[in-house]
C-alpha cells in the first residue's frame, strides 16, 4: 500500500510521513502493516506446514470432546435458553461453572468485582494456558429454534412500546460451550502433561467491560498463552487487528412538565436528539475510513404528555488505535456540550470502558491453521444446510447453506478500514493470544441478528417451546395474557378492564406499570451518573 493512500485512509495530510505517524502512535505501528513491513507479502504468502504434531494428548482431547458431546451441547442449549444480558448472566455462569467443577476444576468467583465472572483452574505446574468463555446475550434478538423466518420466542408486551426478548445474536452460547469443552478436555489429566489450565468466565463482553477491567486488575497476569475462538460464518484463524473502542453514556438532565403546557420545561430528550444530530455532521469530514461511532437512546421518556427530565444516549466510538479513538471521542464530547447548551439542560457523561485493538499473532495463527488442516472444517447435516438456506432466503441473502471447507489463511491487509472490536484484545497485549473463527451460522447473516441466535440453538430441541422470562420492573412475559388483553381490547374491553376501551388501563393492573412508573426504564437500569463524567479516569487501558 502506498504512503499517500495509507495517509488518506487515516485522514492525514499528504505532507505527513508514515514514519512520523507510527512514531506518534506506537500501537498503530505494532498492528497496521506490521507483517508486511516484516517481509510478509499477501501476494506470495503460503502458510507453513508440518507445525502441528499428532500426539497422544491431542487425540485424548479430541476423544474426550467426542465422548462428551451431549454434555457440551446441553451447556450450549442451557445458555441459549437463558439468554441473559450483559452483567446479568446469573444462570449461564452457574451452568458453566458447574460443568467445570464436575471435571475437577476449582472455581473462584468475582473476577475484577463482576459477580458473574470467574476463573476456573486445573493443575498447578508447567506453563499456564488460558481459555475464554462468554455467555451474555443481546437485547431484542429473541428467535424460536428451527424457524427460518423472524419469529421471536419471547415478547415483552407493552401497548405503547412492545419489544422482543434477548437472544444470542453473537452465538455466545456456543462460544461458552466450546471454550469450556476445550479447557476441560482430559488431555492433561490422561497423559500426565505438566500444565496449568485456566478458563476465564468473562462477564459483559457485549458491553466490552468484563476483560477490560479484569486485565487492569491483573486477573490475566501470568499467562503463557491465551486461546480464544468466536462463532462466525467461515472457519479460519484470525490473523488481523480489530478496532479500539470507547464506551460512554451522555445524560441530559432538564426539568419535567406537562406536554400540553411545555413553556419553561427543559427536555432531556431534546438534548440527546440534538447531540445525535450534531454528531452525524462529523461523519464526512472528521471520521476516517477506519473510524466508526454509533449510539442508542436509552431512556427517552415514559409518556408524550410528560416532558422527560432525563435522557441518556450511549455511544460506542471505534478507531484503529486507542489514541485515534480518543481523538474521535473528544469531538463527540464537544457535540454533547453544545447540545446541552442548546437544550438548556445539564450534561453528565459517564465513561464506561475502553478496549485496545487486537495485537495479531502470526506464529499462533499459523500453528492453529496447521492444526485445523488436520482436524478439518466443522461438519453439518443436510438439515443444517436446509435451515441455513431458508434463513438466508428469509433475509434476502444467497442461499448457499453452511460452509463446508476451511478458508485459506492469508496475511492481514496493510491498511485497516475499521470494523469489529473485542475485549479479548486487551489480553493480547499481555500474553500471546490465538483466536479461531469457526463457522456456526450461515454466510450472509450479519452478527447481532436473529438469524445468528436461531442457529446457535441446537436444532433437536422442540421449536417454539414456551419460555417465561423475567423482564424489566419484575413483570413476566405472558403471551397468553397479552393475547387475552388484545381480544378484550378489540371487543370493547369486557371484564376487569371494562370502560377503558381507549387502552388507558388502570396503571396498577397494567403489565408495564412498573416500567412506566419508573419513567420508561426500570430503576435498576438507570445510568449511574458520575460527577465530572468527562474524565477518562477509570479507563481500562484507554483502548469493543
Amino acid at each position: 500500500m502506498g504512503r499517500r493512500r495509507l495517509l488518506k485512509m487515516f485522514g492525514l495530510s499528504a505532507t505527513a510521513t508514515t514514519a512520523a505517524v507510527f512514531q506518534a502512535d506506537p500501537v498503530l505501528a505494532a498492528t497496521l502493516g506490521h507483517d508486511e513491513r516484516s517481509g510478509v507479502s499477501p501476494a506470495t504468502y503460503k502458510p507453513p506446514t508440518g507445525l502441528a504434531r499428532s500426539t497422544a494428548a491431542k487425540q485424548t482431547a479430541l476423544g474426550w470432546i467426542g465422548a462428551n458431546e451431549g454434555a457440551i451441547t446441553r451447556l450450549s442449549d442451557d445458555v441459549w435458553r437463558h439468554a441473559e444480558l450483559s452483567l446479568r448472566e446469573w444462570k449461564s455462569s452457574l451452568a458453566t461453572a458447574a460443568l467445570l467443577k464436575a471435571n475437577g476444576f476449582t472455581v473462584t468467583w468475582g473476577s475484577a468485582g463482576f459477580p458473574t465472572a470467574f476463573v476456573a483452574t486445573y493443575g498447578t505446574e508447567g506453563p499456564v494456558i488460558g481459555f475464554n468463555a462468554e455467555y451474555d446475550a443481546l437485547p431484542g434478538l429473541s428467535q424460536k429454534k428451527g424457524v427460518s423466518s423472524h419469529d421471536p420466542l419471547v415478547h415483552h408486551y407493552d401497548a405503547y412500546g412492545p419489544a422482543y426478548g434477548a437472544g444470542h445474536g453473537d452465538a455466545h452460547n456456543t462460544l461458552d460451550a466450546g471454550g469450556t469443552a476445550a479447557a476441560i478436555a482430559h488431555a492433561i489429566r490422561a497423559d500426565g502433561l505438566k500444565a496449568t489450565v485456566k478458563l476465564f468466565g468473562s462477564a459483559g463482553e457485549e458491553q466490552l467491560v468484563g476483560k477490560a477491567y479484569a486485565v487492569k486488575e491483573g486477573v490475566y497476569d501470568g499467562l503463557d498463552a491465551f486461546l480464544d475462538w468466536h462463532p462466525f460464518k467461515i472457519t479460519v484463524p484470525f490473523w488481523n487487528t480489530t478496532s479500539a473502542l470507547i464506551s460512554v453514556t451522555f445524560t441530559f438532565l432538564g426539568a419535567s412538565g406537562h406536554g400540553g403546557t411545555p413553556l419553561g420545561s427543559k427536555s432531556g430528550l431534546d438534548g440527546a436528539l440534538l447531540m445525535a444530530t450534531m454528531s452525524e455532521y462529523l461523519r464526512e469530514e472528521n471520521v476516517a475510513p477506519s473510524g466508526r461511532f454509533h449510539y442508542a437512546i436509552i431512556n427517552g421518556g415514559g409518556a408524550p404528555n410528560v416532558t422527560p427530565d432525563m435522557c441518556s444516549i450511549w455511544f460506542f466510538v471505534r478507531e484503529g488505535s486507542p489514541a485515534r479513538a480518543r481523538v474521535l471521542y473528544d469531538k463527540i464530547v464537544e457535540c454533547a456540550k453544545a447540545a446541552a447548551q442548546a437544550s438548556q439542560t445539564r450534561l453528565v457523561h459517564k465513561f464506561h470502558s475502553a478496549t485496545w485493538n487486537l495485537l495479531a499473532n502470526k506464529a499462533g495463527a499459523e500453528l492453529l491453521n496447521d492444526n485445523m488442516q488436520q482436524i478439518g472444517a466443522p461438519r453439518f447435516t443436510e438439515a443444517d444446510h436446509a435451515l441455513a438456506k431458508a434463513v438466508q432466503k428469509s433475509l434476502g441473502k444467497p442461499e448457499v447453506g453452511m460452509p463446508t471447507a476451511l478458508t485459506p489463511l492469508t496475511p492481514p491487509a496493510a491498511g485497516y478500514t475499521g470494523g469489529l472490536a473485542t475485549d479479548t484484545a486487551d489480553i493480547s497485549w499481555q500474553a500471546p493470544t490465538v483466536v479461531l473463527l469457526s463457522a456456526a451460522y450461515p454466510p450472509g447473516i450479519p452478527n447481532h441478528n436473529w438469524g445468528c441466535h436461531r442457529h446457535g440453538g441446537h436444532q433437536h430441541r422442540p421449536p417454539g417451546a414456551a419460555v417465561r422470562r423475567p423482564v424489566p420492573g419484575g413483570r413476566r412475559d405472558r403471551p397468553a395474557r397479552a393475547a387475552r388483553a388484545a381480544r378484550r381490547h378489540e371487543a370493547g374491553v369486557q371484564g376487569p378492564h371494562r370502560g377503558h376501551h381507549l387502552g388507558l388501563h388502570d396503571p396498577r393492573r397494567h403489565p408495564a406499570a412498573a416500567v412506566r412508573a419508573a419513567g420508561g426504564v426500570p430503576q435498576g437500569d438507570r445510568p449511574e451518573l458520575a460527577a465530572g463524567g468527562g474524565d477518562m479516569a477509570g479507563s481500562s487501558g484507554d483502548r469493543h
